[in-house]
Parts: structure tokens; sequence; C-alpha cells
């Protein structure tokens, strides 16, 4: 079966396989510095999720799709399980994928993962995003990066954000290229209870300390602590929510340490 996702690609043909998964408003080439820069020995297979990027943007929006999506493009392209590194939303997908499909994943990477936050701190970004959800131009997208977690991005990936990611709206203004209908329930489905990973599964939560609220919450540190015991290892690394950029090189050796 054909997934019908857009994936990026990166690494060699062959060699140590690992599937990426971005966070919401985001898109797969969004892995491709980490590859480039510190992770050249390995394949990523980096998928625009549903309603983002070049993918399809037809419901159902919900991780239920999400998780059969993922499925379909691991069944046709990988050979066994793999390491699932996810970011944000991305990591509530992979815990999402290893619950009920554990066969599929060998081991997570959860680099600040959204999952089972405060329905009324969602309700009111949902609300937000669908007041304002474009720019007057480039220069206002970008300062509203600036002005967020992306302030501690390299200079050249946020251009490269915006030239990849930004789309005109209409009227001359500019959008990221994400669907708003399905942004906004994936809003609500990061308002779900979480799910755990099998208790023998080798598991990395990174919380990124400058987030606050954070994203990662002590009721999901204490379950994935209780489940898995000493399969899981817990970092905090000290920077915003845009982890996979912001802090690449550690990143990196807790990819390699998976593949291991």
């Amino acid at each position: 079966m054909v997934s019908t996702l857009h994936v990026h690609r990166f690494g060699p043909a062959s060699g140590p396989l690992i599937l990426a998964l971005h966070g919401l408003t985001g898109h797969g080439l969004r892995w491709a510095a980490l590859s480039r820069d510190h992770l050249p020995e390995v394949r990523i297979l980096a998928p625009d999720l549903r309603g983002h990027g070049r993918s399809t943007s037809l419901p159902p929006w919900d991780f239920e799709r999400v998780v059969a999506d993922l499925t379909e493009l691991l069944e046709a392209e990988a050979d066994g399980p793999v390491p699932v590194v996810g970011h944000s939303f991305g990591g509530a997908s992979a815990l999402h994928l290893a619950h009920h499909h554990p066969e599929l994943v060998r081991g997570l990477v959860l680099l600040d993962p959204a999952i089972a936050l405060d329905p009324t701190r969602l309700e009111d970004i949902a609300r937000r995003t669908l007041a304002d959800p474009d720019y007057a131009d480039v220069a206002a997208a970008r300062a509203d990066k600036l002005a967020s977690s992306w302030d501690e991005v390299p200079a050249d990936q946020l251009e490269a954000e915006l030239a990849e990611h930004l789309v005109p709206t209409g009227s001359g203004r500019v959008g990221w290229r994400v669907s708003l209908p399905a942004l906004t329930s994936y809003w609500g489905q990061l308002a779900r209870d979480f799910v755990l990973p099998p208790a023998d599964m080798p598991t990395v939560l990174v919380r990124a300390t400058k987030v606050d609220p954070p994203f990662v919450t002590p009721e999901l540190r204490a379950a994935l602590a209780e489940r898995l015991g000493d399969r899981l290892t817990v970092r905090d690394m000290d920077c915003d929510h845009m982890v996979p950029q912001a802090r690449a090189a550690e990143v990196a050796e807790l990819v390699r340490a998976a593949l291991r």
C-alpha cells in the first residue's frame, strides 16, 4: 500500500533507519539540518503529517488516522521495527504509534512531547489561531517566530522554514502550509488522555526547561517511570520548545543511542 503522506528522506540509501515526526504547524523538512550536520550516516523518514506541508489534508484529523498513516508508511518502507523520534505533537503521535503498534517501534525518543495538556490552554491556542491565522508578509512571520521558541534556532534554519513553509493565503498575505481545520482538530487531540508504550520499550523523554507551563507534565513523567522503570531515560535540556533545532548535537547523540 502506498502512503498518502509526502515523505522527506535524508541520509544514505541503506543503513540504520529512523522515523522522525514533526510538531503541529510543522513539516518533515525540519529534520534536514539534523541529518546534514549531525546524522549523515542515518536514514531518516520524515513525513509531513496529515494536514501539514505537502501531505493530504483530508479528514479525519485524529491520532487514530495519524497512526494509520504512519503504519502504512512503515509497512511499505521499513524491514522491521525502527526507533521513532517525535517532537511535540510528533512525540504524542509516536506514543500513540507505539501503544497501538509496538511491533513497528524499536524505541522512542520523545522531544518535549505535547500530550494530555490542559483543555483550557488548548482552547485558547485554537481560538487565537482561528482569529489570527496568517501574516501581512514574510517579515511579520519571521518576527512571530523570533518572538516565540524559534529565537534559539540557527538563522539559516529559520530562513529555510520561511522559504519552504510560507504560502500565499489571499489579499497579499502569507501563512504556514497547514490545513487550518486539521490544525484546530489536532489542538483538541492534545487534550486527550496520554497513552503509554509497552513496558519493555526503551524510551527517552526530553523536557525543554524554558517551556512554561511545561508540555511534559508531571503526570506523564510519573506514568512513564512507573510503566518503564529502568527502560526510561529522562533528560532536561536548557532550551525552549524547538529542541531538535536548538539542541541538535545532543538530539543526535540520543538518536545514535536509540539505534544501538
